[in-house]
């Protein structure tokens, strides 16, 4: 039986991907993955100002697009404005936001500040919700063009925001309000957009500890082991291929979210 066009899978080369904190770590590894499926790579940072011309760099000596941009989410006004500078850095729209910048300070409820709470909202819930309407707002401008636009974002989650994260309470407020935010964003920006997230869990070791501190808790994870970078790279490309998925969370944690949250309660 032939193929109809609808079961060809979505093609991504050509577009423009935004990856914010795309400089390191997680961010940098899904930066890598979609350049090499054609895409043109804008690597945002806010301090990594050498990482990130590395990766550009690199890039572009495979015959890439990409290109890089500096911004502090904690700012609302530089946070707000990144969608329209990339757009003139690039000459492009954006296809693709990938939320992957955040901040992870430790805070307990007995004693965290307002401005903890401030900051963790801002950079990990707010900035992406004003990226978001930026890029809704370019997505408008262009709506009535047939086929009708495949835009997409990609929110970075946190396995531990089912549990009970005591040492870390303003992120973990924060990445609950993200995640709320990824559903209601899912609604609001069909058909155009779809909005979906990972939640990595027991993935990359904190800056400063070694794979040690991952086979040190790798008993708590059902699976009994530990992940790596490339199980959230081929869970974004997951969903940015499969366009019948939106409002949806893929948790990338050995099975971590189910223990004393069987029925998502």
């Amino acid at each position: 039986m032939a193929k109809s066009q609808d079961d060809e899978p979505v093609s991504l080369s050509g577009q423009v991907a935004l990856v914010t904190g795309a400089a390191v770590r997680l961010g940098r590894a899904v930066a890598e993955a979609l350049s090499g499926e054609g895409v043109g790579v804008v690597v945002h940072y806010r301090s990594s100002a050498q990482e990130a011309d590395a990766l550009v760099r690199e890039l572009r000596a495979d015959g890439r697009e990409a290109w890089a941009i500096q911004a502090d989410l904690a700012d609302p006004d530089e946070a707000a404005s990144l969608i329209n500078r990339v757009t003139d850095l690039c000459g492009k729209p954006v296809d693709i936001l990938i939320n992957s910048a955040s901040i992870f300070d430790p805070s307990r409820v007995l004693d965290f500040t307002l401005d903890d709470l401030h900051t963790n909202v801002q950079i990990n819930a707010m900035s992406p919700l004003q990226l978001s309407r930026a890029l809704a707002a370019q997505a408008r401008q262009g709506q009535n063009v047939t086929p009708p636009s495949r835009r997409q974002i990609v929110n970075f989650l946190d396995t531990r925001m089912v549990d009970y994260d005591r040492e870390h309470v303003a992120y973990h407020l924060s990445k609950r309000m993200l995640h709320a935010l990824t559903r209601m964003l899912a609604l609001e920006l069909a058909p155009h957009i779809r909005v979906n997230a990972v939640a990595p869990g027991l993935i990359l070791p904190p800056p400063g500890k070694d794979q040690a501190y991952l086979q040190d808790l790798a008993h708590t994870t059902p699976l009994n082991r530990h992940g790596c970078a490339a199980d959230v790279v081929r869970a974004v490309r997951f969903l940015l291929h499969s366009d019948f998925v939106t409002g949806q969370v893929i948790y990338l944690d050995g099975g971590r979210n189910l223990k004393g949250n069987m029925y998502g309660a």
